[in-house]
């Protein structure tokens, strides 16, 4: 779009997405993308409420009001969760925080908008993982004497051994993998942070076949992406989800507490659970994942049957009944168009 063409709000949204969030504020591009999305959604209903095109849309088109419509729209219209609506309202906080220091003359407007508050209420969810037999099927299902059979398992084998986030491995280069002892890879989280996870030397040997079948051992292919589909592009997150549904599906593998085919990031729950099971502690796990709080690693004491089992056996053990013999009790071009191709 030519510059007589931007009006003062498409200005704004540009400058937030391409230099606040990603420089200043320094997200991720996944936390990137999830903003954009809300913001898409509020701009299209702005949109259908002025009668005009998000291209024409001025600051002077946003109020207090309107935003409160839109939330009114997501939950009523649109069947949002309580959850969803106020991750919604956290975007639009930020943008309206951004506005407030590049357009004070609306300050009164940006704060009204700051102040619209977070929905309580929002039902806490289970944390879905995977059992080690479920674990165990699911690699058991996938033929590794298939090219793309021997890239899938070298792929949940390294998710399930680092218990990164997906959008974390498939971001991974040649040049984040360290193949001599110690094994490990560097990967990197939200905000950018940097961190290096160990791997067990079978996940090291299920890469180095990988990089000797795609000729990845050379230093000018140090950035190349490891992980890709058939075309030889970059695999997405959508195509593991796919692949995880595909092979829980023959597995008969599902979650623990919804009964349901495990999602991609249910891999990183399993992990965690596990390590938990196997007594690491709560820092060491929460470093091993990247968590920005202890906070967020905490959730999962909270998550496993057999830990609180366990912690019930603790409770007057003289009293309780000893366990039945033989029963185990615990297992180890537009502004819309340049917003969509962000």
């Amino acid at each position: 779009m030519s510059r007589r063409q931007v009006t003062d709000l498409g200005a704004a949204i540009v400058r937030f997405f391409e230099e606040h969030l990603p420089a200043q504020r320094g997200m991720s591009q996944h936390t990137i993308h999830s903003y954009r999305d809300a913001i898409v959604m509020l701009l299209r209903f702005v949109a259908r409420e002025r009668g005009r095109g998000i291209e024409s849309l001025e600051l002077a088109d946003l109020s207090v009001e309107r935003v409160e419509r839109f939330l009114h729209h997501l939950e009523e219209e649109r069947h949002n969760g309580i959850a969803t609506r106020n991750a919604r309202l956290a975007a639009i906080h930020t943008l309206a925080k951004f506005l407030a220091g590049r357009h004070p003359d609306r300050l009164g407007l940006w704060q009204a908008i700051i102040a619209t508050p977070f929905k309580r209420g929002a039902p806490r969810t289970s944390t879905d993982y995977l059992e080690a037999t479920d674990v165990k099927a699911i690699l058991d299902v996938i033929d590794r004497s298939e090219p793309t059979g021997s890239r899938d398992f070298a792929l949940f084998a390294l998710l399930f051994n680092t218990g990164a986030r997906v959008q974390e491995v498939l971001d991974l280069r040649r040049r984040d993998v360290r193949l001599d002892p110690p094994h490990q890879v560097r990967l990197r989280g939200k905000g950018n942070k940097i961190r290096v996870c160990p791997i067990w030397p079978g996940t090291a040997q299920l890469l180095q076949d990988l990089f000797d079948r795609r000729d990845l051992n050379e230093p000018e292919v140090a950035d190349a992406r490891i992980f890709r589909n058939r075309r030889g592009e970059p695999l997405s997150r959508f195509g593991v989800r796919y692949l995880l549904h595909k092979y829980a599906t023959l597995a008969g593998a599902t979650t623990t507490s919804t009964n349901r085919l495990p999602h991609p990031h249910c891999l990183r729950h399993t992990t965690a659970i596990h390590m938990l099971k196997a007594g690491v502690d709560f820092p060491t796990i929460s470093q091993w994942l990247g968590h920005a709080s202890l906070n967020t690693t905490m959730r999962y004491a909270r998550a496993d049957l057999d830990l609180k089992r366990q912690a019930l056996s603790q409770v007057f053990p003289e009293i309780l009944a000893p366990p039945r013999a033989g029963h185990v009790l615990f297992d180890p071009d537009g502004l819309s168009d340049w917003l969509r191709r962000l």
